[in-house]
């Protein structure tokens, strides 16, 4: 008997000998160790197999552990469980008049899914989400508990890790003193003539919008950090109401705009924290290259917008510090990353999302890992100079394959 669950899209039908909702840490070890194959559903919030247990595996859920949140305001850190999502995280370090230095455009997804799979928000001096991660907490196959800080060795490959060396059940975060953001909206920024450099750095995060039903970017999102010089934003004219990253959709669920200060995780996401996101309707890509290539890039993508706008609600633009996360998306170079919303229509995306592969292939993309892509295993693998490194660590921490599963076996060519 097979248990089977969806994930947040409905793309993607996940089947299981049991799916386990642990309500405790000794619960849970007890499970892992007990389990042959083992994998840890997050948020659901991925388009693709990479969190599949295979028919004699268990998909755990995380969200029954207790103890979540547990802020030093001295240390300025945050431990945070591995159930946890940023909204709630952003409410309860804002308490304590802290904050985390970045955030993904939405705030419902949980930390440690995010932080596994390289997600990110933006701005071309913040790193992805994984970059605030000091200690990382990880179940390994035999029950026990391995905790691996900054400058352990192994640290740069376990804290990005696709869920390949255990259930990560706590993550310690850096802080900093909360601020306040103000968000403007811009309306019809051209491509011709785009000056990519100038106007990704023109704030502390930006994200360009387009349907590429006509070239140029329809939106372009501004959050600017109070405590930070603004020389404002002079190559688009300034949004006359609220507007949503769709076009036609209520801008009642977005964060506050028109340049009106708000906390820190009130405005660096797109949607508000008690806005609950709609399941389906969508599928999503991203990939993440050089930020030197985005003029470029952006030109690619253009001479085939003909193709992508039928299919596509939304592609959204932004940037990202480089890091040092073995398997990071962002690693070893500063980031563009191309974000695409597309309908629900499997079979009418997967063609497009090969066309988009092709038109960016000269630039070597890295697809985010939980996003929905064509790019073949051992194209991905080679975009990653650590990925032997990372190989090595999960032989040493999994050597049976417990937190293994098609997707991972693809990506460590095993």
């Amino acid at each position: 008997m097979t248990q089977t669950v969806t994930n947040w899209a409905g793309n993607i039908v996940f089947t299981a000998r049991e799916v386990r909702r642990p309500r405790s840490l000794d619960e849970l070890r007890t499970l892992v160790a007990d389990s042959a194959r083992v994998r840890v559903l997050g948020s659901g919030h991925s388009f693709n197999e990479i969190a599949e247990p295979g028919a004699d595996g268990v998909l755990l859920s995380l969200d029954g552990l207790t103890g979540g949140i547990d802020v030093d305001t001295a240390a300025r850190t945050v431990r945070v469980g591995g159930g946890v999502r940023y909204a709630e995280l952003a409410r309860r370090v804002h308490e304590h008049g802290l904050a985390l230095a970045n955030m993904a455009s939405l705030p419902h997804i949980s930390v440690a899914g995010s932080v596994a799979t390289g997600t990110h928000g933006s701005g071309v001096g913040n790193g992805p989400l994984a970059s605030s991660v000091r200690e990382v907490e990880i179940v390994t196959a035999d029950g026990s508990t391995v905790v691996v800080g900054r400058g352990d060795r192994r640290f740069e490959g376990a804290v990005t890790s696709l869920g390949a060396l255990g259930v990560v059940t706590a993550l310690t975060l850096d802080l900093e003193p909360a601020y306040e953001v103000e968000q403007h909206v811009f309306t019809e920024l051209p491509l011709e003539g785009l000056d990519f450099e100038a106007v990704a750095g023109a704030a502390y995060s930006v994200s360009l919008f387009t349907d590429w039903g006509a070239p140029g970017f329809r939106q372009v999102w501004v959050k600017r950090r109070s405590d930070e010089p603004f020389g404002g934003f002079p190559w688009a004219e300034p949004a006359v109401e609220a507007l949503h990253p769709v076009p036609g959709m209520p801008a009642v669920n977005c964060t506050a705009q028109f340049g009106e200060p708000g906390p820190w995780h009130e405005r660096l996401p797109h949607f508000r924290a008690e806005f609950t996101p709609s399941s389906g309707n969508e599928l999503q890509s991203e990939y993440l290259l050089p930020r030197a290539h985005a003029p470029r890039a952006l030109r690619a993508l253009d001479g085939i917008r003909r193709t992508v706008a039928p299919v596509l609600q939304i592609c959204e633009v932004r940037t990202v510090a480089a890091d040092r996360q073995w398997l990071s998306p962002s690693y070893g170079r500063d980031t563009v990353a191309l974000h695409f919303t597309w309908i629900e229509d499997t079979a009418a995306v997967l063609p497009v999302v090969r066309a988009v592969e092709a038109a960016l292939e000269p630039f070597e993309p890295r697809p985010h890992w939980g996003k929905v892509f064509e790019t073949p295993a051992g194209a991905v693998r080679g975009r990653y100079p650590r990925i032997d490194d990372f190989t090595a660590l999960a032989r040493v921490l999994d050597p049976a394959g417990k937190f293994s599963n098609a997707f991972v076996r693809d990506v460590l060519g095993g």
